[in-house]
């Protein structure tokens, strides 16, 4: 068990305090793809999931966001980026079948507490599975 007093790096936040490992270890874990672009455009950081939808390589980081897609699609992500710097839009989803799974991808305006655009969240999950369930599953079964 952690000894949470004895550490010395943390991050505080809103609802507690994690240190970066932590951080990184939840978002690891996490079953879904998530990147983040600045208000720049700037590609800061990417999830690195061992069941990543989309590719990427540490090669984006810094990298302008419209550099990272096709050139077919971007045109969408400058209306995307627009319309959240703009204050006007604050989601955008897509759904797609790709190789035969379901994928829900959804864009998210961040903004501090001031309303301010700070950034676009992009998050991508294999709905697959989830959009099979059925009913209800009430007890555990891992026999």
């Amino acid at each position: 068990m952690t000894d949470y007093s004895k550490l010395s790096q943390k991050l505080d936040l809103d609802t507690g305090a994690l240190t970066p490992e932590l951080v990184n270890l939840i978002l690891k874990h996490m079953p879904l793809d998530m990147s983040f672009v600045d208000e720049n455009d700037a590609v800061l950081y990417y999830s690195d999931t061992p069941e990543r939808i989309f590719s990427r390589s540490p090669a984006v980081i810094g990298r302008k966001v419209q550099n990272c897609h096709p050139p077919a699609s971007v045109h969408i992500v400058e209306k995307i980026l627009k319309a959240f710097k703009a204050g006007t839009k604050d989601t955008a989803e897509f759904w797609i079948t790709l190789k035969g799974r379901f994928i829900h991808i959804r864009y998210f305006a961040v903004r501090d507490k001031k309303g301010a655009y700070r950034g676009c969240l992009e998050v991508s999950q294999d709905v697959t599975a989830i959009r099979s369930l059925h009913g209800q599953k009430r007890l555990l079964d891992w026999e």
